[in-house]
């Protein structure tokens, strides 16, 4: 008989966000894989529950995998937590996840704290549409390269941060993307929460000592709608209405190509033309 993963979600921060039913998820399981057990250890003594802990973190996950589905597959139950949050977002379990549907492993969830969604609902920005962009590399480089492939995007965008990077991330974001409103929200549901709500240019400035303590989530405002180019037939319209107004040819076709992105040039060619 197949065992099964159940992906159990644990607080973010405060101890009082974890639920009954993860509660009893965690003591129903055969045992438990956890990103740091010793992180794990405190949250099960805090809730009376005895299993076995099994590390499962970023440099192990690609051969202890296979160990993991190898117990399911005997009926065992695998509970997978991470030190906070969901399990597989932004997380080495996205890979055990993907294993277990591969062997046909029945994986269930037990829904709990997310930090991207916390952060995004108190930060005043657009919510109904929006893009999780995770980390951004450390390597300078490849962080930039990120930063332009998302400049055009119009959707608030969340990226999670380190302290430690915060001040360089600010100031690519703010060099990339341009002076937007952005949402820092630091220490989410602990003692010393904070969401600070300015612009990239003030945060970049704020955090440019390196003075930043605490993980952050970075809710930054997506990119303003670019108006439609218009056709040339819409910029000689325009034109001829300038016409119309008293201005010269070249005037018209001047103000029309201003407004419009069209070229000066194309314009009075077709004005001319017409008029012929």
């Amino acid at each position: 008989m197949s065992g099964k993963l159940v992906l159990v979600g644990t607080p973010i921060g405060n101890l009082s966000d974890f639920s009954p039913r993860a509660i009893e998820a965690l003591s129903q399981a055969d045992f438990i894989a956890a990103e740091d057990t010793r992180v794990t250890m405190k949250l099960l003594n805090h809730f009376g529950i005895k299993k076995p802990l099994v590390s499962y973190y970023e440099h192990n996950k690609t051969e202890r995998g296979p160990v993991l589905c190898k117990r399911m597959e005997n009926g065992e139950t695998c509970a997978l937590v991470t030190d906070a949050g969901m399990p597989a977002i932004s997380d080495p379990g996205e890979l055990l996840v993907k294993q277990c549907a591969e062997r046909g492993i029945p994986v269930t969830v037990v829904p709990g704290p997310s930090a991207v969604v916390t952060a995004l609902a108190v930060s005043g920005l657009p919510t109904g549409r929006f893009t999780f962009e995770g980390f951004l590399s450390v390597n300078k480089k490849n962080r930039r390269k990120h930063l332009e492939e998302i400049r055009d995007e119009r959707r608030t965008m969340v990226f999670y941060e380190a302290p430690h990077k915060l001040a360089a991330t600010l100031a690519d974001l703010l060099a990339v993307l341009g002076n937007r409103r952005i949402a820092l929200v630091r220490e989410l549901t602990k003692i010393h929460e904070e969401v600070i709500r300015t612009t990239l240019a003030e945060a970049a400035e704020r955090y440019a000592d390196g003075s930043a303590r605490g993980e952050f989530v970075l809710v930054v405002e997506g990119a303003e709608k670019k108006d439609e180019p218009k056709s040339e037939e819409d910029a000689v319209a325009l034109a001829r209405s300038y016409l119309a107004e008293g201005l010269s040819a070249s005037e018209a076709a001047k103000r029309a190509a201003s407004e419009t992105g069209r070229k000066k040039g194309e314009i009075y060619r077709e004005l001319i033309r017409s008029a012929e």
